[in-house]
């Protein structure tokens, strides 16, 4: 029996949050699961399609597996947040909060081959059987099941990293941007030294805002009017080191750099990405 429209919109919230993971934007998950609607209209019935939310993932997972390989061939870097118009910046940062979707993950994911992104996601985000992925990604069960192994290594590999590197005064680091994502202003003052840092690239700041700011208060009252940044920050592994960022919508944006001294917090540095930095460095 061919595919209704009940069917296609009971379906659609997965669509879009498997076809989010698979490119990482919310624009383009709208689009590759219409053209998954628009293909559903235009099957044949014959054989009949006796699970349309099975179907439905299968075209919507090669929809996003043929733009992945456009995107290559294109030789195309994933887009930093500042090249992302403000409305699909916010959607994307819309779902990450609504799903709980980790930042990071979708910073990493960028760095996988599109196989073994579209494997990873179907398989061990939403449990979507090998046989299935298989037929996706145009091969075998032995085949997708190493796509999904290899991406979840690489993956691992940057978690460990992490973990790995974590230094004494990581807690500091943690403890004061955890205040500063809540806009505790008590425990900034008391983490920060006294005549501490904050210097940052101009073009992270309003038109005429000073690049070097220093003193523990005056750092606090900007951190404040920054927060919504702040909380949209992750950490990940960069040149074997821990490194945190400004990734707004799972796109970055900015690399923060916390130095310490005396169980204090010395220097707060902000940078724009670079693309070409970032995407071969922090590699899972």
């Amino acid at each position: 029996m061919p595919i209704t429209i009940e069917d296609f919109e009971t379906a659609r919230p997965h669509l879009l949050s498997a076809a989010h993971r698979m490119l990482g934007s919310a624009h383009d998950a709208q689009d590759a699961v219409q053209t998954a609607w628009l293909r559903a209209m235009t099957a044949r019935s014959s054989p009949p399609i006796d699970d349309p939310s099975a179907w439905l993932t299968t075209v919507t997972a090669r929809v996003c597996l043929d733009e992945l390989r456009a995107r290559r061939r294109r030789n195309e870097a994933p887009l930093l947040a500042d090249a992302i118009p403000a409305a699909e910046l916010a959607a994307d940062e819309a779902i990450l909060r609504t799903e709980d979707v980790s930042r990071a993950l979708m910073v990493l994911l960028n760095h996988l081959t599109p196989p073994q992104r579209v494997a990873y996601v179907l398989h061990d985000l939403f449990s979507v059987p090998f046989d299935q992925i298989a037929h996706v990604l145009g091969g075998t069960v032995s085949s997708a099941k190493k796509h999904a192994s290899r991406a979840r290594q690489r993956l691992d590999s940057a978690q460990r990293t992490s973990e790995q590197n974590s230094r004494p005064d990581e807690q500091i680091v943690e403890a004061f941007l955890t205040a500063a994502q809540t806009g505790d202003t008590r425990t900034m003052i008391q983490l920060l030294a006294p005549d501490s840092v904050r210097d940052a690239d101009a073009a992270l700041l309003p038109r005429g805002a000073r690049t070097a700011v220093i003193g523990a208060a005056d750092i606090v009252s900007e951190t404040v009017h920054f927060r919504h940044r702040i909380q949209a920050a992750c950490r990940l592994t960069v040149n074997n080191n821990p490194v945190y960022l400004i990734a707004p919508g799972g796109h970055p944006l900015a690399t923060i750099e916390i130095s310490t001294a005396n169980q204090k917090v010395t220097r707060i540095t902000l940078r724009v990405v670079q693309a070409d930095d970032l995407f071969a460095a922090a590699r899972p």
